[in-house]
């Protein structure tokens, strides 16, 4: 059962809007530089500091890779060691879109793990980041520890 179908009329609304703070989230993290992508790289990130580490998103669009369902098994288990919400996207394109999709050198990212972290100058006072830990926090309540969210294209 998902947190939709537990949650009656309100949650396609509440979806949508639990959404658009997550693209917010996203917009106004990376350009402080408080994103890191990637399955290798949020590993060392986690092992280096989970403290600075503000949310933790899993996305894939083909659940039949057994080695990245392993992967995100194990970055789950360290986040909820951590106290680190998490949550699932589906949409990998409007996920690339939102981070510009691409290394410098014109590489696509691996935007299978990607997470985000406070900036180092002080604590993130973000509404839309806190809308988004309230319904990791109320989906938590209702037993569903990775919450699954669609990035609507655009």
């Amino acid at each position: 059962m998902t947190f939709e179908e537990t949650n009656g009329d309100n949650s396609s609304e509440r979806m949508e809007s639990v959404s658009k703070a997550l693209e917010e989230v996203l917009s106004s993290a990376l350009p402080q530089g408080c994103i890191t992508v990637g399955v290798y790289e949020a590993a060392k990130a986690l092992n280096a500091d989970p403290d600075n580490v503000v949310l933790c998103l899993l996305a894939t669009d083909d659940e039949e890779d057994v080695a990245l369902q392993i992967h995100f098994t194990l970055i789950q288990a360290f986040c909820c060691e951590n106290d680190i919400n998490i949550l699932r996207v589906s949409n990998m394109r409007r996920l690339a879109e939102i981070l510009g999709g691409v290394k410098p050198g014109g590489e696509p990212m691996d935007l299978h793990c990607v997470l985000v972290t406070n900036p180092q100058s002080s604590l993130w006072k973000n509404p839309a980041l806190s809308k988004v830990n309230r319904f990791c926090r109320d989906s938590r309540c209702l037993d569903q520890w990775v919450p699954v969210i669609n990035l609507p294209d655009r």
